[in-house]
C-alpha cells in the first residue's frame, strides 16, 4: 500500500494530505462542540420564583376548603396580606356578584393584597381592582354527579328544592317538581352551582354557542383549573405552576363528611344530573381535558406518579406526627371543641384530634393543618385587622399563647 501511495502524483498526494488534516480538524471541532453542548445541557435551569399574588375562586363542595387551608398557611408562612371579608361576614358577598366593598379595608389598601380565596361569585372587573396585575388566578371543579349528591346532603336545609324532597334520587326523578326559579338565590346549590360561582346564569339555556363562549371566557380569566376528583395530581400541578415547595401544598382533607351520610345515586339519577346540570357537566368535561393536557405538557405522567407518591408519603408522615389515631373522626369524637368544623344539613362533618405529646412548635404547625376554615379566617382577620371587631365565632382560637386575648365574642 505504501509503494502505491509514493507512486501517486505530487498533486494527488497534496490533495490527500489536505483532506486528512481537514478531517482531523473537523473531528476536534465536533468533539469540542458536543462537549460544550453536553455541558450546556447539564447546567441547572434558572430556578423559578414562587408566585405570591394568587386569587383562588373557591367553588362549593369541590374540596375547596382544603385548598383554602393551604392558602391560609402559605399566607402566614410568608407574612402575606389576604383579602378577607369585611366586618362580620364570613364570605365575600356570596351569592351576590363580588364588589370591592366586600373586602375589609380595600379603600385604604387598594391592590396591596397577595391572596384572595374566600367564597365569592366571580366578577372579573371588580376582582381585578383588588388584586395586582401579575396575580395568578385558579379554581377547582368536581364531577357534577358527585357534587350534586354532596350539595344535596350539605344544603338540605338551605335549598328549598332539596328540603321539599325526600332524598336525592326523588329530587332528580323530577327536579322541576321541586326547583323554583323564584327561589333563585337559595336554589343555586340545586342546579349548575359551579357555573353560578364563576359568575354566570345557572338557569341559562345550554346551547352550544353560549356554552363555548363562556368556556373561552373562563380560560381567559383563569390560568389554571384543577380537578377535585384528582386532588393529589392537582396539588402537584399547582406546586409546579406556582413554583412552591411540596410542604406548601401538603394537606389533611378538611370539611369532608362521614360515609354514613352519603346517599347512593341510582344509575338513572347519575344520567339525569348530566342533563339537569348540563352547564356544569360541559364545564367539567372541558377542563378535565385541559387539566390532563397541561400535565402531559409540563410534568409528564411518569414524573407525576412519582411526585404524587412522594406527596402521599409526606402526608402519611405528618399524620403520624400530628394526629391521634391518624384519621378523621365524627363531630362527637372531636375532643378540642375549638377544632370543631361548621356542621350543615344532614352532613356529619369530620374533624381531627391532635396528639397530646407534641412540643409547642409542632403543635402549632399541626393545628394549622386541621383548623376549620371559619376559625382560621377569624384568626387571620384578628392578625391583619387587630383594631376591628372580631368575627362572631364563639370559640377561642386554638394555637394562641393567650386564650383570653384571642377569644372571639358572640355577636350581640
Amino acid at each position: 500500500h505504501s509503494q502505491k501511495f509514493w507512486s501517486l502524483s505530487r498533486y494527488t498526494k497534496c490533495f490527500l494530505f489536505f483532506n486528512f488534516f481537514v478531517g482531523i480538524a473537523l473531528l476536534g471541532f465536533f468533539h469540542t462542540t458536543s462537549k460544550n453542548l453536553s455541558a450546556q445541557l447539564l447546567v441547572t435551569p434558572t430556578p423559578c420564583h414562587a408566585k405570591t399574588n394568587v386569587m383562588f375562586l373557591k367553588t362549593h363542595k369541590t374540596a375547596s376548603s382544603t385548598v383554602l387551608n393551604i392558602l391560609f398557611r402559605f399566607t402566614e408562612k410568608y407574612n402575606l396580606t389576604i383579602a378577607l371579608p369585611a366586618d362580620q361576614r364570613f364570605h365575600l358577598g356570596y351569592p351576590k356578584r363580588f364588589m370591592t366593598s366586600f373586602v375589609e379595608e380595600f379603600q385604604t389598601k387598594g391592590q396591596n393584597y397577595n391572596i384572595m380565596c374566600n367564597h365569592l361569585r366571580f366578577n372579573p372587573s371588580e376582582v381585578h381592582k383588588v388584586m395586582p396585575g401579575n396575580t395568578f388566578y385558579f379554581s377547582i371543579l368536581r364531577n357534577p354527579i358527585f357534587l350534586l349528591e354532596s350539595s344535596y346532603v350539605y344544603y338540605k336545609n338551605v335549598a328549598p328544592a332539596f328540603s321539599s324532597s325526600k332524598d336525592v334520587n326523588e329530587y332528580l326523578a323530577s327536579p322541576l317538581k321541586y326547583y323554583r326559579e323564584e327561589d333563585y338565590t337559595k336554589n343555586i346549590y340545586a342546579k349548575n352551582n359551579m357555573w353560578f360561582d364563576f359568575g354566570y346564569d345557572n338557569n341559562a339555556e345550554g346551547n352550544e354557542n353560549y356554552t363555548q363562549e363562556v368556556l373561552k371566557e373562563i380560560e381567559q380569566n383563569f390560568h389554571l383549573i384543577l380537578i377535585a376528583d384528582y386532588f393529589d395530581e392537582s396539588m402537584i400541578l399547582l406546586k409546579h405552576t406556582l413554583c412552591w415547595d411540596l410542604d406548601d401544598v401538603i394537606y389533611f382533607k378538611l370539611n369532608s363528611r362521614s360515609n354514613d351520610t352519603v346517599q347512593t345515586l341510582t344509575p338513572e339519577s347519575k344520567e339525569r344530573i348530566k342533563t339537569w346540570c348540563s352547564l356544569d357537566w360541559n364545564l367539567y368535561l372541558h377542563f378535565n381535558r385541559s387539566f390532563w393536557r397541561r400535565i402531559e405538557e409540563t410534568i409528564g405522567l411518569e414524573e407525576l406518579e412519582k411526585e404524587v407518591n412522594h406527596l402521599r408519603m409526606r402526608q402519611k408522615e405528618l399524620m403520624e406526627t400530628c394526629l391521634l389515631g391518624q384519621e378523621a373522626v365524627v363531630k362527637t369524637h372531636i375532643k378540642d371543641k375549638t377544632l370543631l368544623p361548621f356542621q350543615s344539613g344532614d352532613a356529619n362533618i369530620l374533624g381531627y384530634n391532635i396528639r397530646p405529646d407534641l412540643n409547642n412548635e409542632t403543635l402549632k404547625n399541626c393545628q394549622k393543618m386541621i383548623v376549620p376554615e371559619l376559625q382560621y379566617m377569624s384568626y387571620l382577620y384578628s392578625l391583619q385587622h387587630p383594631h376591628k371587631k372580631r368575627k362572631p365565632l364563639d370559640l377561642p382560637l386554638p394555637w394562641s399563647s393567650s386564650l383570653e386575648k384571642t377569644r372571639v365574642p358572640s355577636q350581640n
